[in-house]
């Protein structure tokens, strides 16, 4: 394809041929210069030959004198006579073994004269084919040409043409709307081409079509999903729904889609409602803090460790209640039926079971001789008496009843209460002691089955919500609460065997809603397929799943009907489907499982995958094109195997009539097809560089499709296999940019098994160094890898990482991507990446290139700039990969600035300090310091550290020492006085400007400037020989001695206690403590350290934190509430968090080295005790370089 991109203008081709010839000659050359080599080796080998000729004749004359000297002995014992004998022999087979070394050097050297003279008949034979082969080449070349001119004719008379026909359709727009007829472009989705770019160049279809979904863009098209919770620094969410209203048919139409109720990734929950809705944008990272949706959470100090538990602010009405409002709740949930059946329900009537085996209209009755032969079956689901137990998987008898002590968070002041918790008869109960147990409890909690358990960031807190409040728990000790949990799941018919949350082997193959049928008795269910193990919940909400099925070996195949289910579910008023399919799953050494599904299209994918995930070798199930790799594993990929050249495997020019994998629905299978039409145009369509934007909108919009229904990721991996395979001849790779399209989506995700397992085979078929394809291919194994190793991607390709991909190759370079990194002083770093690079791996290669420490030592940290152009940073932490940053902060920048210098703004990366701790101020590296007191000097500048004019001048002198150098006198010559002298004023305005208060600065007059700038000139030339590290350690020890250095401050009015007043004030975090300040003079007004810290977070819209006063009895504790911004409150909430978290890790490890002594850290002083550690080695590394962007 690159071929076909070049210009039209004549070639000399004998130039091009005296280049090769030239290239022939160097050949020879290299040719003359082996044999030189060569010959040299042969002179060494007979010197060494010569060598050992002397070394042998020496021993002969050895052997002779010691003859010599045997005669002249007159030896006259036998003994001396057979000692001399052997020594003679020994000589002798030295003498032997030298020879035959001798021999066998003579041997080696003529084989390499042997192989120097092929290697030589070799190079020469190459240089003929060369050459003939260059001559074979222009001759294609030059018929290339001509027909390529002739296309390029065809080419500019269609675009006339097209052109006309536009202007007749715009001459008739109102025409047009009324009655709008699609062409086959048109009738793609808005899913597969909604990320077009206005100005992209593409076909006429997709032009017009563009022109008539403008006609429609009227009508409301996102609906925000509610009760978005995003937390930055740890994971990023998709927070926007959207749902599109072309088209005949929608993707949410679909009975059993995986992403029919898709869930939010990480902490992000939505209504009911919008759990339905057709796609999710992925500027989760950013969006938070754009729209205002924006929650903060609420965190917890228990044993010196801060731990959320809670993901949104408090409300008055979202906590758990006091005492009394628990007592009342409870009360009013007494009184409410528990059950509807009744003994003349229709199941109780036919199948004869008593009535305590009926517990309501959602669970299902178990017949006793289930119990011994079922084992995800064994524990009944009905609801439990107060007495009895269920039982478990291992046949032993699992409690229901627990007392002991708990810690509890009150409703109010949002403090923790020891409390005596007794759980009976599915309830819970709390009293203040145990002897209080015979009065009457304090607190009640109801058990149901739409309660749910949430462990907390620690293990000894669990979250336990009910219909109407939310419970925090604590235990003291995370033994102590896994019985809690274990026993509390067993009241919630949960099996106790199973974890807290399910850990599965990887991301769902397939998910839905089904009929479950064990023993005659059926419910539906929840379920998800996760390697070789079926799941099935109560809901798709439920994190708790019933039971498990183990598929390996087991028998899957589809039945008629399931013959003693149907008749139960008329009778109870189901609604099934008459016409519903049945698959059944008989495991060995148990009982048959049916499975009820309501489509075709459902029972086509639930048979294909629960078959494969069985390990059998059934290629009768499936599509065509799933059962031909059935047939290839079996036969373990044989490369001669004659399935590799059918159709179905191979290129193919048209498109598809039905997809290659089964899907669970008919509009994802639509999709599917419309899917394979957007691949074709991305490899068909030449990569040129006006019309790049194009090849970036099908991509996106691909990909795009593909993670929002993961269902299609099998089908698009497939599509790409199949399209980057020639039938002929030899199956020679396909268009290079389908690999280009490959490469980019399994940077994202990879397929499942054994669409992985046919990746893996065909790119290392196809893996070659030698020729584009095969770099590709090889490029697209590291991705394989590496997204196996970090997960899959969340959002899609940025601009980026597809320009990169598609304008030079990525195989030459571990790291294909790169990105400045920004600092404080005005200089950067640029830094590779890959696809799945995280943010944890690009900081640690950012450290290595940089010379400074791991940002747990430093308290460095990588921070955004907000996409809406607002002054706002956002920090990166965990394992958020870097693409996903750049991806999410390019598509909430177009949300918020459509069309302004579109494609042309990128993310600004800055690393910056955000935890100063002064113990490991010791072992600072000089890039740190230097980055230090430019973070510095941009507080002092917006009036955030104190000092007085004075001292300002100092510094500002300081740091223009270190930027600038020595200060430059105006010279004294009368030609160069006047121009010296305005240089020196400007470098003397841009100092103050750049490093002087901006408070000070504004309200001097011209004269008080003209005076500054003269005291600013003395002070820097008392500076004059000074070296930048000297300054640098003079301007450091200077501003830490203000208490608060390197704390973080931010502007707050204190709403409670009335003491604090109503005027504004500063929050100083920094490592001792949450400080107040005065706003003004910056004094410090109270300080509270971390530990008398008991929640802190959101609190409605303002911040809260709860304060421990433990030498005041009449008022334990202390409730402070400050308004501030939103963005503010939550990043002072993480901060705080980090802090605490930080040192009880240091805590964890010092104990672990048995030094605790080294962590008396005083939270009132403002000096601490350094502690050593080893700088890393400075880099010479440029800072500033080329980058991508």
């Amino acid at each position: 394809m690159a071929e076909l991109s070049e210009p039209e203008g004549p070639v000399d081709w004998k130039e091009r041929c005296v280049a090769l010839e030239s290239q022939l000659m160097k050949f020879r050359v290299q040719a003359s210069k082996i044999r030189e080599l060569l010959a040299e080796k042969m002179q060494q080998l007979e010197r060494q030959v010569i060598d050992a000729e002397r070394q042998a004749e020496k021993a002969f004359q050895q052997v002779e004198v010691m003859e010599e000297k045997l005669k002249a002995a007159n030896i006259q014992t036998s003994e001396s006579e057979m000692r001399l004998y052997k020594k003679c022999q020994d000589l002798e087979s030295q003498i032997q073994e030298k020879d035959d070394i001798i021999q066998n050097l003579e041997l080696q050297l003529e084989e390499q004269k042997q192989i120097r003279i092929q290697e030589a008949k070799i190079i020469e034979e190459k240089a003929a084919k060369i050459k003939e082969w260059v001559t074979v080449k222009l001759n294609e070349l030059e018929l290339e040409n001509q027909d390529l001119r002739l296309i390029n004719q065809k080419q500019t008379e269609e675009i006339r043409a097209v052109q006309s026909k536009l202007q007749e359709v715009q001459g008739k727009k109102l025409s047009a709307v009324s009655t709008p007829k699609l062409s086959e472009g048109q009738r793609l989705s808005s899913l597969t081409f909604g990320c077009f770019l206005s100005r992209a160049r593409s076909p006429p279809q997709v032009v017009k079509y563009e022109e008539i979904s403008k006609l429609s863009s009227k009508e409301p098209e996102f609906t925000e999903g509610k009760n978005i919770e995003v937390e930055i620094p740890e994971k990023s969410a998709d927070n926007q729904v959207q749902e599109s209203d072309r088209g005949p048919r929608t993707l949410h139409q679909a009975p059993c889609s995986s992403e029919q109720n898709q869930k939010m990734r990480t902490s992000c929950a939505t209504d009911g409602d919008s759990a339905t809705m057709l796609s999710y944008t992925t500027s989760g990272l950013y969006t938070s803090l754009i729209h205002k949706n924006l929650t903060i959470p609420v965190y917890t100090t228990l044993k010196g460790k801060a731990t959320q538990i809670s993901s949104s602010p408090f409300q008055d009405d979202s906590s758990s209640e006091d005492e009394d409002g628990s007592r009342c709740s409870s009360q009013t949930s007494e009184s409410e039926p528990r059950s509807r059946s009744g003994p003349g329900s229709p199941r109780v009537l036919k199948r004869g079971v008593s009535l305590s085996s009926v517990a309501s209209e959602n669970d299902y009755a178990i017949p006793p001789d289930a119990y011994s032969t079922d084992t995800e079956c064994s524990q009944p689901e009905q609801k439990l008496p107060k007495t009895c137990s269920s039982s478990s998987d291992n046949g032993k008898n699992e409690p229901l009843e627990k007392s002991g002590y708990l810690l509890k968070m009150s409703g109010k002041v949002k403090t923790w209460k020891r409390r005596w918790f007794v759980l009976k008869g599915g309830e819970l109960l709390y009293y203040k002691s145990p002897s209080d147990v015979i009065r009457k409890p304090q607190g009640h909690i109801e058990l149901s089955a739409s309660c749910s358990i949430l462990r907390g960031d620690n293990k000894q807190t669990v979250q336990l919500t009910t219909g109407k409040h939310t419970y925090y728990l604590t235990a003291d000790s995370p033994n102590i609460l896994e019985e809690w949990i274990k026993v509390l799941q067993n009241v919630l018919r949960v099996q106790a065997a199973n974890p807290l949350f399910l850990q599965s082997e990887g991301k769902p193959t397939v998910k839905g809603l089904l009929t479950k049928v064990k023993h005659g008795y059926s419910k539906r269910v929840w379920c998800t397929l996760t390697g070789k193990t079926l799941y099935y919940f109560r809901s798709q909400e439920d994190k708790f799943p019933l039971g498990q099925i183990k598929l390996w070996e087991a028998k899957v195949e589809e039945v008629d009907r399931s013959c003693d289910s149907d008749e139960d579910y008329e009778a109870s008023g189901r609604s099934l489907l008459s016409t519903h399919y049945t698959i059944v799953i008989h495991p060995k050494d148990q009982g048959p499982t049916y499975l009820l599904i309501g489509s075709k299209y459902e029972k086509d994918t639930w048979l294909y995958h629960l078959t494969v995930a069985a390990g059998s070798n059934n290629v009768n199930v499936g599509s065509e094109f799933e059962q031909l790799v059935c047939k290839l594993l079996n036969i373990e990929g044989e490369p001669s195997s004659q399935i590799w050249r059918h159709p179905t495997l191979c290129h193919s020019k048209e498109g598809i009539l039905s997809p290659l994998t089964t899907l669970p629905s008919e509009a994802l299978q639509t999709e599917a097809i419309k899917l394979f039409k957007t691949c074709q145009l991305f490899i068909n369509a030449a990569v040129d560089s006006p019309v790049i934007d194009y090849h970036i909108s099908l991509a996106q919009s691909a990909l795009q499709i593909c993670l929002t229904h993961p269902e299609l990721q099998n089908e698009i991996c497939c599509q790409l296999i199949k399209q980057t395979r020639r039938r002929q001849p030899q199956n020679q790779p396909g268009p290079l940019q389908g690999w280009q399209l490959l490469a980019l989506c399994v940077g994202l995700f990879l397929p499942h098994h054994p669409f992985l397992w046919l990746l893996r085979l065909h790119l290392k078929r196809n893996a070659d160094s030698r020729t584009e394809f095969g770099k590709y291919a090889i490029y697209c194994q590291r991705c394989v890898e590496r997204t196996q190793q970090n997960g899959d991607r969340e959002a899609r390709p940025s601009r980026m990482e597809i320009l990169s991909t598609l304008l030079r190759n990525p195989y030459h370079h571990s790291l294909p991507f790169s990105i400045p990194v920004h600092f404080m002083n005005g200089l950067y770093q640029v830094v590779g990446f890959d696809a799945s690079t995280t943010v944890e791996e690009f900081l640690n290669t950012l450290n290595q290139d940089t010379g400074m420490r791991k940002p747990a030592l430093s308290g460095f940290a990588l921070f955004t700039d907000d996409p809406s152009g607002r002054d706002l940073e956002h920090c990166l932490q965990g394992n958020i990969k870097i693409c996903d940053i750049i991806s999410k902060w390019e598509q909430a920048s177009k949300e918020q600035q459509p069309g302004k210098c579109e494609g042309t703004r990128t993310v600004r990366l800055t690393y910056k300090n955000r935890l100063y701790f002064s113990m490991q101020a010791h072992g600072e590296t000089d890039r740190e310091k230097l980055l230090l007191i430019y973070q510095t000097n941009e507080q002092i500048i917006s009036g955030l550290f104190p000092l007085n004019k004075d001292l300002a001048l100092e510094m500002a002198a300081l740091l223009a020492q270190v930027e600038i150098g020595d200060f430059e006198r105006p010279f004294s010559t009368p030609a160069g006085h006047v121009t010296n002298q305005c240089k020196t004023n400007q470098t003397l305005k841009q100092v103050i400007e750049k490093f002087y208060p901006k408070r000070y600065r504004d309200s001097c007059t011209e004269e008080q400037l003209r005076q500054l700038y003269q005291r600013l000139s003395t002070r820097w030339m008392a500076l004059r020989g000074r070296s930048g590290a000297d300054c640098v350690r003079i301007y450091l020890t200077v501003a830490r001695k203000w208490p608060f250095f390197g704390a973080k401050l931010f502007f707050a009015k204190p709403i409670t206690p009335p003491s604090l007043g109503n005027t504004f004030m500063w929050l100083a975090i920094n490592e001792n403590g949450l400080s107040i300040l005065e706003f003004n003079s910056m004094r410090l007004l109270i300080s509270y350290a971390y530990k008398s810290l008991m929640t802190f977070g959101g609190y409605q819209d303002d911040f809260m934190v709860v304060i421990s006063n433990s030498h005041s009895k009449d008022k334990p504790t202390e409730k402070l509430l400050f308004a501030m911004a939103k963005p503010k409150i939550l990043e002072i909430t993480l901060l705080i968090a980090s802090y605490i978290n930080n040192f009880h890790q240091q805590k964890a490890a010092f104990h672990h080295l048995s030094a605790p002594a080294l962590l008396s850290i005083k939270t009132q002083g403002t000096q601490g005790r350094a502690m050593g550690s080893q700088p890393l080695l400075s880099s010479s590394r440029p800072t500033k370089g080329p980058t991508l962007l």
